[in-house]
């Protein structure tokens, strides 16, 4: 004859809301051990993964010409998953090569852009252990101090999304057709190519 006690679970925080319960009691052998304890506990919810919490993984792109956010970006790609999230922000300077800027002025191409950072979260996906991506692009006019691109990424650990955060800045500013003019303060202003795009590399 086995012998059996009664054991009291409790459930908190995630494991709570996937049982749907906060405490439930058990009868189990009293010689059972710790992973048969977890082991009786998972069939007592067949269907469910006590471990995790199952979320789809997101690409969200957004050229836009209001002003960014960056918590709003953040937030996006904030996971219970992940123990970091890496940022890119990019902002508008207030000179270029003695000439003092006032702002910044951008146009793009859309469906191409849109169509290569996508092709950018596909690559970054190949790369790294990734789980959400977020690269959002002002258009028009972008004052001093005010962000142009921010780019979020989240991840497990953190080694994986600052990667994938600096692969994508340089690979955007490489393949994305994006323009930008530099607005002076003496009234003139300047379209500046990217050099590192690869349309210019042979100039």
């Amino acid at each position: 004859m086995v012998l059996r006690c009664q054991v009291e679970v409790l459930y908190f925080a995630k494991s709570a809301e996937i049982a749907g319960i906060r405490s439930e009691t058990i009868s189990v052998p009293q010689e059972i051990k710790a992973l048969q304890l977890w082991n009786e506990i998972e069939a007592r919810h067949p269907g469910k993964d006590m471990n995790e919490i199952e979320e789809k993984s997101k690409d969200i792109i957004k050229f836009t010409a209001e002003k960014l956010s960056i918590d709003e970006v953040s937030q996006l790609v904030v996971s219970p998953l992940c123990g970091a999230v890496s940022l890119f922000v990019g902002t508008t300077r207030n000179n270029f090569e003695g000439k003092k800027v006032i702002s910044l002025e951008y146009e793009a191409y859309l469906p191409m852009a849109e169509n290569e950072i996508r092709k950018i979260c596909s690559d970054i996906r190949q790369k790294w252990p990734v789980k959400h991506i977020a690269v959002f692009h002002r258009l028009g006019l972008v004052p001093v101090s005010e962000a142009s691109i921010i780019i979020a990424v989240s991840s497990a650990h953190r080694t994986s999304s600052l990667e994938a955060v600096s692969y994508a800045i340089d690979t955007l500013k490489a393949k994305v057709p994006i323009w930008k003019k530099e607005m002076y303060e003496e009234s003139s202003s300047s379209w500046k190519r990217n050099k590192e795009c690869f349309w210019t590399a042979s100039d």
